[in-house]
């Protein structure tokens, strides 16, 4: 019975990858054709270079921002600058145990952005988490690891939060149990 199970747990975990593959490959490639980034200084300030999709000080130096959905709840926005690329992703949240678990993971994410360079303190409205990438990122890393972080961590962000709500209904299936047991033995 463990194989199984294991082989049911491995077949369905590869067909959710599959079907998750094409969403991520869109994304890929809009990250690769996003971050053809340089050094561009300010048009207002002397001597200073700040991420032109944050200030948003000239139109013409921002791109046209793109969102890929997956579906209605699953999306990314890709917002692009000459100096600096937005990333901004919504978490598939089915249901309120799934909401409450991404709200909590993300904050726990968004209070430790210090030791991640290109995240966000506070995400892009109606989206969960966003990376700010600027021209010193990708002069500084390898733009292709840059774009395999953002993918892995969208794909691991998914199977974190399935992984803990399975966890908070096993636990909560175990104390309705022993609840239920408690009842049933003081009512005799």
């Amino acid at each position: 019975t463990v194989f199984c199970i294991y082989n049911f747990y491995y077949m369905n975990y590869n067909t959710v990858t599959a079907t998750l593959r094409p969403y991520l490959n869109a994304v890929r490639a809009t990250l690769q054709a996003a971050l053809c980034l340089e050094n561009f200084s300010s048009q207002v300030v002397e001597r200073h270079n700040k991420p032109e999709v944050e200030v948003r000080s000239s139109k013409e130096l921002l791109l046209q921002p793109v969102v890929i959905s997956r579906n209605d709840k699953e999306k990314i926005l890709i917002e692009g600058s000459i100096n600096s690329v937005r990333v901004s992703i919504a978490v598939k949240q089915a249901d309120e145990i799934e909401k409450i678990l991404c709200h909590k993971f993300m904050r726990f994410m968004m209070m430790r952005a210090e030791n991640f360079f290109i995240l966000r303190r506070k995400p892009v409205e109606g989206y969960d988490i966003s990376f700010l990438i600027t021209n010193f990122h990708t002069e500084q890393m390898y733009k292709h690891k840059l774009v395999d972080f953002v993918i892995h961590f969208m794909e691991e962000i998914d199977k974190e939060i399935s992984e803990m709500k399975l966890s908070v209904n096993a636990r909560a299936r175990v104390v309705a149990e022993e609840f239920l047991k408690n009842v049933s033995l003081s009512g005799t």
